[in-house]
């Protein structure tokens, strides 16, 4: 393996893209801790998600940020991953454009105290939001920078209580055909499917976003809960979240289901093991030339100061 990148703490406001959008960055003001006070949560999630524009509040966090400089606006939301709308890049932003996210739910399942059905404004009422600038890598050898605005998925999961049994947390994106044109192809075995570790769930980096740009999320990145995991593979960020399981064993995910041999469950960017029909050694960063200089591919893409230790004693090579 290569060196350890230590250089995903620290950034400064000058690194940021400007955008004519951008909005001033305030503090939410928490809610209470409740998981039903409707009213109150109700009143959060309209100032949150109904400001002109799809702005939103929230405070940046340095501390776990990166120093690049992210993606534009357009290379971000035209350039997606999201077989639920197509296998091409540009499908996403073109068949997404009318899915809708309102009103949304998510059913939280499994070994845990708290379970049930839970409105959007419930899962986001006690969570100020913040802006993490993060490095987004696919298995296909491309990568970009992104200023994704949520939360610590660990606060959201704690709220659930989850008992000793829980080693594992599932996620399942929305199966909807009639919206989601992709899904009526056998592409993949619908619904998507992803999993985490509890361990690596709680972890500080782990987050679930619901904006970008400081703007909603858009449709075609996975509005309006999708999940970052910024030391793995792009995969794993399931997009559309409808269901949270708290599991004993890991869940069976859609990619390690479709392809063992190319997508293991952990995902963990490892430039020092190839993916079957191409190099992970190298990656192209978009928005760069098509034939310009390609770039090292960091271990754990750049977080192994903050992530490594999760992993002490495995093999890299065969958990995958």
């Amino acid at each position: 393996m290569r060196k350890k990148s230590t250089d995903s703490a620290k950034i400064l406001p000058s690194e940021i893209t400007p955008y004519e959008r951008y909005v001033s960055r305030r503090t939410l003001l928490a809610g209470g801790l409740g998981l039903v006070a409707a009213q109150s949560i109700g009143g959060f999630a309209r100032a949150a998600f109904a400001q002109p524009a799809g702005a939103l509040t929230y405070v940046r966090n340095a501390s776990l940020s990166v120093t690049d400089a992210p993606n534009s606006y357009r290379d971000i939301t035209t350039y997606n991953n999201y077989y639920e709308f197509g296998t091409d890049k540009s499908d996403p932003s073109e068949n997404a454009q009318k899915f809708h996210t309102q009103p949304w739910n998510v059913a939280i399942g499994g070994e845990a105290e708290v379970t049930g059905t839970f409105s959007l404004e419930d899962i986001l009422k006690p969570h100020p939001l913040e802006e993490r600038v993060y490095r987004l890598r696919c298995v296909e050898a491309w990568s970009m920078v992104v200023p994704w605005v949520g939360f610590p998925l660990g606060d959201l999961l704690k709220r659930f209580k989850p008992t000793s049994k829980a080693k594992f947390v599932e996620f399942k994106t929305l199966y909807d055909p009639k919206q989601m044109p992709g899904q009526r192809s056998a592409v993949l075995e619908w619904p998507y499917v992803e999993g985490l570790r509890m361990d690596e769930a709680m972890h500080p980096l782990t987050l679930m976003a619901v904006g970008l740009y400081g703007k909603v999320l858009p449709n075609q990145n996975g509005a309006p809960l999708r999940l970052i995991v910024p030391w793995k593979y792009g995969f794993k960020g399931i997009k559309a979240i409808v269901s949270i399981k708290f599991t004993e064993r890991a869940p069976r995910t859609t990619w390690a289901g479709a392809a063992s041999n190319e997508y293991g469950f952990f995902a963990n960017v490892n430039p020092s093991v190839d993916h079957p029909r191409w190099s992970q050694a190298t990656e192209r960063h978009i928005g760069a030339s098509a034939f310009g200089p390609r770039q090292p591919t960091l271990p754990f893409n750049g977080y192994a100061a903050q992530v490594a230790s999760l992993y002490s004693g495995m093999d890299l090579r065969k958990f995958f």
